[in-house]
């Protein structure tokens, strides 16, 4: 029978960790006892936090304010950790974005570059400085956050759906540039999670984004984070490669059951 892996008292790192599925995960793996590393841009929200999770679990929280897209800043930030924070065990590549839903030729070219830098190049920043580590010790886990739209295009979509299929890529040839370290790599690909993406997506506009969850059940970014968890806690010799995890309501990126009143 095959055992769980303890995470207890380990280290994750967790980028966009302020909110949604960042928060909701580094709270599952508080709860599995390790030690939280919280990257995000809003530093108060890391700082609440790490304060509920110490309350909650006893859980010990670095928190460090950091825009992903920023190379320098990565590298200043996880090289210059204190050493006993170095040993990163499990990193969740979580911080990510959609900006519109225009169409190609009527696009933003702003909202192209916050989208790739943040979702394809803030990814490999911060992969590039924790992996090392991992290498080195001969153990770990990336999980990078994907989305259905990786799989399934959407109409004003172009440049999101290519970055999370650039995503889904990267992990497997990452799996590839890791065998035989002991590295492991998930790629998880949610469907319709109620967060602020799409607050976001709409910059800041609440009642459009409503709409989209409108007539059916989302997932919460709990559902998200216990799926990380379970990845993640599997034996040594399982590598989770990929998990689509939609919404019973939801079949691909563009068709979903919605009950009108």
């Amino acid at each position: 029978m095959s055992m769980k892996t303890s995470l207890d008292g380990q280290i994750a790192l967790v980028t966009g960790a302020s909110s949604g599925i960042g928060m909701a995960s580094a709270s599952a793996l508080a709860a599995e006892g390790m030690r939280l590393i919280l990257a995000a841009r809003r530093v108060e929200r890391l700082e609440e936090l790490g304060a509920q999770l110490k309350e909650l679990h006893g859980t010990e929280s670095l928190c460090i304010e950091l825009d992903v897209r920023d190379q320098e800043a990565v590298t200043a930030a996880f090289g210059s950790l204190p050493p006993e924070w170095r040993a990163v065990e499990v990193l969740v590549n979580n911080a990510g974005l959609s900006r519109g839903l225009n169409p190609l030729h009527a696009g933003s070219t702003q909202d192209w570059d916050e989208m790739v830098d943040t979702n394809i190049k803030g990814l490999l920043y911060v992969t590039r400085a924790i992996l090392p580590g991992m290498v080195e010790r001969g153990h770990g886990h990336v999980v990078n956050i994907g989305s259905v739209a990786g799989r399934d295009p959407y109409a004003g979509g172009t440049v999101y759906c290519s970055t999370k299929a650039a995503v889904a890529m990267l992990s497997r040839a990452l799996k590839i540039d890791l065998l035989g370290s002991g590295v492991r790599v998930t790629n998880v690909e949610p469907g319709m999670v109620e967060t602020e993406f799409s607050v976001v997506r709409f910059h800041g506009d609440e009642e459009q984004a409503k709409k989209v969850y409108q007539g059916l059940q989302p997932l919460s970014p709990e559902d998200v984070a216990d799926a990380i968890v379970w990845a993640v806690t599997r034996p040594p010799h399982v590598n989770i490669q990929d998990i689509l995890i939609l919404a019973s309501a939801q079949a691909t990126a563009t068709t979903a059951h919605r009950k009108t009143e």
